[in-house]
């Protein structure tokens, strides 16, 4: 009698058991970027600390999925390593591109020239061609399609890129003119055609473009450097009677057509005007965004207005950089200070120029990459991948600084502190990841959470304070505790054993 209560008994606790759910056992693997010199540096577990900061990962809660991190191909950047020795020149790609470096996953590039060409350039430059019979991408076979190329053959799982225009040929806008100025309406068909055309000049060059944006900032620049005016009435106009019938009728129906593709002040009355309807939203993929309205501000309000606007479309951060800036050389610290200045410092109206105090570089991509994720952002985009000492070359003279800086005359890179804050997302966040539930309850620390296609977990950690502090990550139950180092960047991967 008694064995046959512990037969049953045991019969029970089996079948209760069975019934539990398995924990998954995860391990940890840590790379901290600190002001105090880490670089991608790995970070072992610690001690199991009282009262340290609690994060709850929340698998469960899925938001956007990420279509991918990187920066953008310019004349400029593939100028210089045209200048380089090829042991140089393919360091830089393999950190870039390379599945040891920070494996780069959507870029940008742009179409004629922009500010960062060596000069001003169209592919159709000659008055009145308005079939574009003399249409040619010959202006980038020297430098800017080879750069693309290499980075393919870096890139074991490809890349996705952006292109957009800074400006039509001056002849077809009203004021014949390179900077400002509007498309005249008798070009609408044309400068369509022109982007269609460009699609397969580029296909034939054995690089596909996987998206467009319509224009690059529509509101100007200040009338400095190649620019073209769109209201977003006028846009979605353009985009829903001449670009997406055209691409469509071309058997481009496939490309990503962005809209916008400037800050985010004004984003609310763009998203307004091109999601109106099912007929202006028809042939629109999302909205471009670029973050130069502030330095410390990444208008959460306005990308979650943006996403409820059209939650099915892209909302992609396409340009940032530390602008107005002459690159500082091998000195890592001035990117942990708060010492740089953007162009709002001196031009903006004195109603704006909170938005615009001095800041830390460093900081300011790490807080928009995490607040850009936390609010619906699915792709962030880094400006040129490689400057000179000078910040440039640039036919304006229009100086940035760039996460690589080169000096061709010496065959020396540096590897500035931005290279390392851009890897932190790009290399771990893969493309077709799903941002996931994150529980942070200190507000000084950033942080977001997303689990990649092969199940992989990552937990991006932003700790701006003096102060290195103690975490304590939950994921499904079990503990990892991890310190993070004052001013410094960590990105926590979670794999299942």
């Amino acid at each position: 009698m008694n064995f046959m209560k512990i037969y049953y008994t045991l019969l029970v606790v089996a079948m209760i058991v069975s019934c539990q759910p398995s924990r998954k056992n995860w391990r940890i693997s840590t790379y901290e970027t600190s002001a105090s010199g880490n670089k991608l540096a790995s970070i072992k577990e610690g001690p199991v600390v009282q009262n340290a900061l609690q994060l709850v990962v929340k698998p469960e809660a899925s938001y956007q999925k990420i279509t991918g991190f990187g920066g953008a191909f310019t004349e400029s950047s593939a100028y210089l390593l045209n200048r380089l020795s090829q042991e140089k020149r393919a360091q830089i790609l393999e950190a870039y591109f390379g599945e040891t470096g920070a494996n780069y996953s959507l870029t940008r590039t742009h179409i004629n020239s922009c500010d960062f060409s060596l000069k001003q350039y169209s592919y159709a430059p000659v008055p009145g061609d308005k079939t574009l019979e003399q249409f040619s991408i010959e202006e980038d076979r020297g430098d800017l399609i080879p750069m693309i190329r290499e980075a393919q053959k870096r890139s074991k799982q490809g890349f996705k890129i952006i292109a957009s225009p800074w400006t039509a040929p001056p002849w077809m806008k009203d004021n014949k003119h390179w900077v400002g100025g509007k498309l005249l309406p008798e070009y609408r068909e044309t400068w369509a055609l022109f982007f269609s055309k460009y699609i397969r000049a580029y296909q034939n060059e054995g690089i596909a473009i996987w998206g467009l944006t319509v224009e690059n900032e529509p509101h100007g620049n200040g009338n400095n450097w190649e620019s073209m005016l769109f209201t977003p009435e006028e846009m979605t106009d353009f985009v829903q009677h001449y670009l997406g019938p055209q691409l469509e009728k071309d058997g481009f129906g496939n490309i990503k057509i962005l809209g916008y593709d400037q800050n985010r002040a004004e984003l609310k009355e763009w998203v307004d005007a091109m999601f109106k309807d099912a007929q202006t939203s028809k042939y629109y993929a999302g909205t471009a965004i670029h973050w130069y309205e502030s330095t410390y501000d990444y208008f959460p309000e306005a990308l979650q207005y943006a996403h409820k606007k059209a939650p099915g479309k892209h909302l992609i951060q396409t340009e940032a950089c530390v602008d107005a800036q002459v690159p500082k050389w091998k000195d890592d610290a001035w990117y942990w200070s708060k010492e740089a200045t953007d162009w709002g410092w001196d031009w903006a109206p004195e109603d704006k120029k909170h938005l615009h105090p001095k800041y830390v570089p460093v900081f300011r991509y790490a807080r928009d990459i995490i607040g850009c994720l936390n609010n619906y952002v699915d792709g962030w985009i880094d400006w040129n991948m490689v400057l000179d000492k000078q910040g440039g070359p640039n036919w304006f003279k229009n100086w940035c600084v760039a996460p690589v800086i080169v000096d061709p005359e010496t065959d020396e890179i540096y590897f500035t502190p931005l290279y390392y804050t851009m890897a932190h997302f790009s290399k771990f966040i893969r493309p077709d990841a799903v941002r996931i539930g994150l529980e942070n309850p200190d507000k000084a620390l950033m942080a977001t959470a997303a689990k990649n296609t092969d199940g992989s977990v990552v937990v991006i950690v932003f700790n701006p304070t003096e102060q290195e502090k103690q975490l304590k990550i939950t994921l499904e139950g079990q503990d990892f505790h991890i310190k993070i180092s004052e001013k410094a960047l960590q990105s926590m991967v979670f794999n299942q054993l």
